[in-house]
């Protein structure tokens, strides 16, 4: 194997989740991840610090791209219309990645320790969402009330716009989502 390899990062990840997919995440060892993509351990431990974080390596930068879309949001904008910016920026990150996204959910919600992982990340996202809107001027309690309605429509279109027979783009799923939200709590007929 050569000493540098492109892509390496992408092959490791698709590797990972195709073993993931065959296997299980508990059967399958960063050994054969790197043989998979035909790589090292070493190249592995380079990119990942373990086998787990291969399934979460874009939680920073859609933390990142969401809060800047809701420190980006006209000042004028409702608290969950900031957070509406918030889930249509984290719809382009997804854009081309829905078979990816389907095969991850199903490994991640096929073993408790990475479902547990995917709920940490989700309270992490929740976090940083309220202090964007703290920011904005949003009373600390709005705010995390507001966050945590955020995280709600956004866990909920996602489990929708990965099911197989979803077939739109996510920001629209999400915009749906977040309407049945605002027609709930509003007393509108929510479908």
């Amino acid at each position: 194997m050569g000493r540098w390899e492109p892509n390496a990062r992408e092959r490791l990840a698709a590797a990972a989740l195709e073993l993931y997919s065959e296997r299980g995440y508990e059967q399958t060892t960063v050994a054969e991840i790197a043989r998979r993509a035909g790589l090292t351990e070493r190249t592995f431990f380079r990119h990942y610090a373990d086998k787990r974080e291969v399934l979460f390596d874009g939680s920073h930068a859609l933390q990142d791209l969401i809060v800047d879309a809701v420190a980006a949001a006209p000042e004028s904008a409702a608290p969950i219309d900031a957070v509406a910016a918030g889930l249509d920026a984290a719809s382009t990150m997804f854009a081309d990645r829905r078979e990816f996204a389907r095969r991850r959910q199903a490994v991640v919600l096929a073993n408790a320790e990475l479902h547990e992982r995917e709920l940490i990340k989700l309270a992490s996202l929740s976090a940083a969402l309220a202090a964007a809107l703290h920011r904005r001027g949003i009373a600390e309690s709005a705010a995390r009330l507001t966050a945590e309605a955020g995280i709600a429509v956004f866990k909920v279109g996602f489990e929708r716009w990965v099911t197989a027979a979803e077939e739109r783009p996510m920001a629209q799923v999400m915009r749906e989502s977040l309407a049945e939200l605002k027609a709930v709590t509003t007393g509108g007929d929510a479908g």
